[in-house]
């Protein structure tokens, strides 16, 4: 069984959280409302797609991003998602490739309709947000 390499960006501001409504003609969990991400290029490291990705999807150039956690995810194919917190980023949020863009705040956490990035936004909570 092949594992495709994704990287997933948690775009954080306040207490709140980006999220996307996937366009209903992507074959990966269409109409989800998921954390944005995307593939791992060849040869391309998870930051690195990180980095290419969000000028892909959200026309943005990060500044600080911090490994959250990798967790595996079985759709149509079976997926590694490295998830990255994105505490600051330059330009304007842009919406290139999802249906919709939302805020959530982290109570809205049942809102997501991935098991996986529920498991994702409590492994940020837990480490970066500890009291």
């Amino acid at each position: 069984m092949e594992i495709l390499e994704c990287v997933s960006f948690i775009l954080v501001e306040d207490n709140s959280f980006l999220v996307e409504r996937r366009r209903l003609d992507k074959p990966l969990d269409p109409g989800a409302v998921a954390i944005p991400g995307g593939h791992l290029e060849d040869g391309e490291s998870p930051i690195e797609a990180l980095h290419r990705e969000l000028a892909e999807e959200l026309a943005v150039t990060a500044g600080r991003a911090d490994y959250v956690c990798t967790l595996l995810h079985r759709s149509e194919e079976f997926c590694k998602l490295h998830y990255y917190a994105v505490w600051d980023w330059s330009g304007d949020i842009e919406k290139h490739e999802a249906e919709a863009l939302l805020w959530l705040r982290f109570d809205e956490v049942d809102r997501l309709d991935l098991p996986v990035d529920h498991v994702a936004i409590a492994e940020y909570l837990r480490i970066y947000q500890a009291d």
